[in-house]
């Protein structure tokens, strides 16, 4: 079978700081955790910030510059920095890190959505910082904006002038209609990279037929101009991201997506659930693909290209 793109989303910016000791905050926690996980297999780094006094999420350019640099000088993973950083951010705030670093890859939600977090709080904790409960309380009405004039400024902003290339965040099937929308208005070109979201209340639920749709429908829709990803919520991320790979889609892991490595066990690394899903895939006849061959197929711009 083909090759397979391993991705790492390292922290995030949905779980919280009680949830798990092993969510990595400072920006020292991110760069090591972020050189493992590209150790073990992940070619590329999906990053965001964190204050590293409090645990929020940041999109501050001096949070990122926190691990960036120490990411760029220790591996040659592709960094692809978020421009979702969280709902609760302005697009201006999301983007300051993009535009400032430059990125040979940011993520793009293809669209406006409800993202509700509340039911995390079914499990009685000792929270360590005053903003967590609160922040997850008020996502029973929390919206994340990217509507298409959003999505034009970041296509223009980050693509066409900073040559950006883009993993574009479907998580639910309009989304996918809207990337075709930008495609026949000239703003992206293939091949395109389509991350799959699943598990997000907001979004898809983590079905195998809503996956199968999925491919059917980008099938439809790109041709054999696009490759799919997909990653999953919680305790979902690796029976879907299996099937995904037995289907010959690519997959992503990491603490963004799921604090567990097995039913009620926490993770310890990020590159713990990398090498997991590392030996699945090999077991399937997959071959993981490294950065050089990452950049390759997807007409990356080169790491010598950002700013850090």
């Amino acid at each position: 079978m083909s090759g397979i793109i391993i991705t790492c989303a390292l922290t995030g910016s949905i779980h919280t700081p009680s949830m798990s000791p092993h969510l990595p905050i400072t920006g020292a926690d991110i760069a090591q955790q972020g050189l493992a996980a590209a150790q073990a297999g992940a070619s590329i780094l999906h990053l965001h910030a964190r204050d590293p006094m409090t645990g929020q999420p940041s999109a501050a350019l001096d949070h990122f510059n926190g691990f960036v640099p120490a990411l760029a000088r220790g591996t040659d993973a592709i960094l692809n920095l978020s421009t979702g950083g969280s709902a609760v951010m302005t697009l201006e705030e999301r983007l300051a890190a993009p535009m400032a670093i430059a990125p040979e890859m940011a993520s793009l939600n293809m669209g406006t959505m409800n993202f509700a977090l509340y039911p995390m709080l079914g499990k009685d904790r000792d929270w360590l910082h005053g903003w967590e409960k609160p922040f997850l309380e008020g996502t029973d009405d929390l919206v994340f904006k990217n509507t298409p004039r959003d999505l034009t400024r970041i296509l223009t902003a980050l693509g066409q002038e900073r040559g950006a290339r883009f993993e574009f965040e479907c998580y639910d099937l309009s989304h996918l209609y809207m990337l075709r929308h930008f495609v026949d208005r000239g703003f992206i070109q293939p091949p395109y990279f389509i991350q799959f979201v699943f598990g997000v209340l907001g979004g898809m639920g983590p079905d195998p037929e809503n996956l199968s749709h999925m491919v059917r429908i980008s099938d439809k829709l790109f041709g054999d101009d696009y490759l799919f990803s997909v990653l999953a919520a919680g305790r979902y991320q690796m029976p879907l991201i299996s099937i995904a790979a037995a289907m010959g889609g690519h997959v992503r892991v990491g603490l963004e997506d799921s604090l567990t490595i097995a039913r009620g066990q926490l993770a310890c690394s990020n590159a713990e659930q990398v090498e997991k899903i590392r030996e699945i895939v090999e077991r399937l006849g997959r071959v993981v693909m490294t950065p050089h061959q990452v950049r390759a197929t997807l007409g990356l711009k080169g790491a010598r290209n950002i700013n850090a």
